[in-house]
């Protein structure tokens, strides 16, 4: 009788990988092994975007400059709403800059379990890679639009009609990392109830839209009166982030230490909840969705 001797190699690995799984179970540690996966990702997001377009990546450009002027002539010219001194044009391309960033962060990240399903359903991997290279996609865009906010920044600084306050630059990336991971946490929660409730889906962008006119965008928080309409957009977590972005940038902007702590707070606690529901869902959203 011929017996059959099975050997093992040391140097494979074998990784168990089961649906049960506690709620704080994070695996962040996962998450960071797969980081190739996450660039992959990330360059995925950005070239899809501008796939089988005519301008393809003008539209970077194009989209933010017109929307300011449009801003400029409805807000700045009819409306009368006053931007602190600094030029209307300037000032709406950096507020429509940050908040296009943040507002993304948000819409991307909603539909990441409808939009990827039949990519989850096929084969394994940490999700949590596909929300961040979302949010790392629309980094990269936000860095290419602040190139052309860039050159007419210094044109109005050469000409003496702003004065950035350089020291505070660092803290640019600071804010960018905050408003990603809000964006991240408020958008996977959103997206982990959709997975039942789809009429979310749709509420998304109207709620983008009231969201950024109780941010300080189109106007400046130094134009709200006293009052519980101040004390309220205070209580907009995204409010100083943008505040201390155009403090930066254009040297003008109201800054509430208070207001930044709760900001921080609300940032961090929408990531953690938003972790949690996040890997508590994917274990059944294929049932549902």
């Amino acid at each position: 009788m011929t017996r059959n001797t099975y050997y093992l190699d040391k140097n494979v690995h074998f990784k168990h990988i089961s649906a049960e799984r506690k709620w704080i179970d994070l695996r962040l540690g996962e998450v960071w092994r797969y980081r190739d996966l996450i660039l992959l990702f990330t360059r995925r997001s950005f070239a899809l975007t501008y796939k089988q377009t005519i301008l393809g990546p003008i539209w970077l450009f194009l989209n933010p400059f017109l929307t300011s002027i449009m801003y400029s002539l409805v807000f700045g010219r009819i409306a009368g709403i006053s931007t602190d001194g600094v030029p209307m044009l300037l000032f709406y391309l950096c507020s429509n800059a940050i908040w296009n960033y943040s507002s993304s962060c948000v819409t991307s990240n909603a539909h990441t379990f409808t939009s990827n399903s039949g990519l989850f359903g096929k084969v394994y991997f940490p999700r949590l890679t596909v929300p961040l290279s979302q949010v790392l996609a629309f980094v990269i865009r936000f860095s290419i639009q602040m190139s052309m906010v860039l050159v007419i920044l210094i044109w109005y600084w050469a000409h003496g009609q702003i004065h950035p306050h350089i020291w505070a630059l660092l803290v640019i990336p600071l804010s960018l990392v905050q408003l990603g991971l809000m964006g991240m946490g408020v958008g996977i929660i959103i997206s982990s109830m959709t997975t039942k409730y789809r009429d979310l889906s749709i509420l998304v962008g109207f709620g983008m839209q009231l969201w950024m006119y109780g941010t300080p965008v189109v106007y400046p928080l130094s134009q709200l009166p006293d009052g519980w309409i101040r004390s309220l957009s205070l209580l907009n977590p995204v409010t100083m982030p943008v505040e201390l972005f155009r403090y930066a940038v254009l040297g003008t902007g109201t800054l509430q230490p208070v207001s930044l702590v709760w900001s921080w707070g609300f940032t961090l606690l929408a990531l953690f909840l938003g972790i949690i529901v996040f890997n508590h869902v994917e274990k059944t959203f294929l049932d549902t969705v």
